[in-house]
């Protein structure tokens, strides 16, 4: 716990920081920010610095709330982009992030999002699940209902996607989505993680998680889109690396952790690895995320030194990395698109509703059949709507994909910021007097 004074020290540290940002802008921007004369490596910079700013600040006030950071931090990318700041200021999208400012912050993020799911993929802990039944149920209730119910949404209302079948089922997969990070975080401030019902819950995203992916690469393989071009030879690379990351490198990886004692070595020779991964599924025709998460997967986990290795690498991602990713998901979010039209929000309005019922009806409705007491059940129906994170990263591929619309991909993201909100004050007020 911080003590408050350096809590105070540490707010007057940032609130001084903000005004001599400001300062610099409104004395040398017109110069520093003029295309002709300005240094492009310095508007980069000044752009991260920007970014990690106010998701970070956003993120601090949002944890005052009993709210998760990264909410905050998604809150501030938001912020940054056309919804808010361009809204009030539309020269500023032109002065903070020009093209190839937002050429160079999109690289970027995607590293911190490769970086950020092989890490999601070492987390992925099936061996340890308990009451299988009951996880086995709440995964099919939790995403079953939810996945149909997506694609009626879908079907019904076209302007969502492209109208293909890969579209459909991707805005179906989207709305099944729990992101097990996310949750995680809050199981622990809310006093479950070491409870039947949390543990119930997290075990359950940690399998959906990994059913999610692997449906998104049967989806990707079936657009044809990227990659060979054809779906069977994508589908046919896809199941082929799978296999042979199963039998031969996982046990290499488990060789490589047990006789290598550098810690520096064995993290680069991981984070090397991920990233191959990544660039493999990209070049097939898969996206990226999904190479670094089934290397993830195959990194051995009882090994002391991945534990090591994982915290390191966590701070770093979640500190630096992960934010640029959440500006580029607000820098593309447009709440704008919703504009005037009745139409459009009574849709979102649909699909928010859609999205939270079924997810509870689902989730909840399925463990009491598996036996779970009826106020459990409906709290784990609540904790399993955290949509989070994985969200973002699902509805982002849909978006260069081309799955999603515009108007598809923002209402995906309010949905993932409403629901993720939701969860904490829902499992609060219905905790039993």
């Amino acid at each position: 716990m911080i003590d408050r004074p350096l809590a105070r020290l540490s707010w007057l540290g940032v609130a001084g920081g903000l005004v001599v940002v400001a300062g610099a802008a409104a004395l040398w921007g017109p110069e520093l920010f003029d295309g002709r004369r300005s240094d492009p490596v310095a508007r980069f910079l000044f752009s991260v610095a920007v970014i990690l700013l106010v998701c970070h600040l956003f993120g601090a006030l949002l944890r005052r709330f009993r709210q998760p950071a990264v909410l905050g931090e998604v809150i501030g990318g938001l912020v940054l982009g056309p919804s808010v700041l361009g809204l009030v200021w539309p020269a500023s999208q032109e002065l903070l992030f020009p093209r190839p400012v937002l050429d160079a912050l999109g690289y970027v993020a995607q590293l911190g999002l490769i970086v950020f799911m092989f890490l999601l993929g070492c987390e992925l802990r099936t061996d340890r699940l308990g009451g299988r039944k009951l996880v086995g149920a709440t995964v099919a209730g939790g995403m079953g209902l939810p996945f149909v119910a997506g694609v009626g949404v879908a079907l019904a209302a076209p302007v969502l996607g492209v109208g293909s079948v890969a579209s459909v089922l991707f805005f179906g997969l989207a709305l099944a989505i729990t992101a097990m990070p996310v949750l995680a975080r809050i199981l622990v401030d809310l006093g479950l993680g070491d409870t039947r019902l949390g543990a119930t819950a997290l075990s359950s995203a940690a399998v959906g998680d990994g059913l999610a992916w692997l449906v998104l690469t049967v989806i990707l393989a079936g657009t044809g889109a990227t990659g060979t071009g054809d779906i069977a030879t994508t589908a046919g690379l896809g199941a082929a690396l799978t296999v042979a990351t199963l039998l031969c490198v996982r046990p290499a990886l488990r060789l490589l952790v047990e006789r290598v004692t550098s810690t520096q070595l064995l993290l680069g020779a991981l984070v090397v690895g991920a990233i191959g991964y990544a660039g493999l599924t990209q070049l097939i025709g898969l996206h990226s995320v999904i190479g670094a998460f089934l290397f993830g997967v195959a990194v051995p986990r009882s090994a002391p030194a991945v534990a090591r290795l994982g915290e390191q690498l966590h701070g770093f991602t979640i500190a630096i990395l992960l934010p640029l990713f959440f500006a580029g998901v607000g820098l593309s979010t447009s709440v704008g698109l919703l504009g005037a039209s009745a139409g459009n929000w009574l849709l979102f309005l649909l699909v928010l509703l859609v999205a939270t019922s079924t997810k509870f009806v689902g989730a909840g409705g399925a463990a009491r059949l598996a036996g779970l007491p009826g106020r459990e059940a409906m709290r784990l129906g609540a904790l399993m709507n955290c949509r989070g994170v994985t969200e973002l990263v699902i509805a982002t591929i849909g978006l260069q994909h081309g799955l999603l619309t515009d108007l598809g991909f923002t209402i995906l993201v309010l949905v993932a910021i409403i629901t993720t909100a939701a969860t904490g004050p829902l499992i609060r007020a219905m905790e039993p007097a």
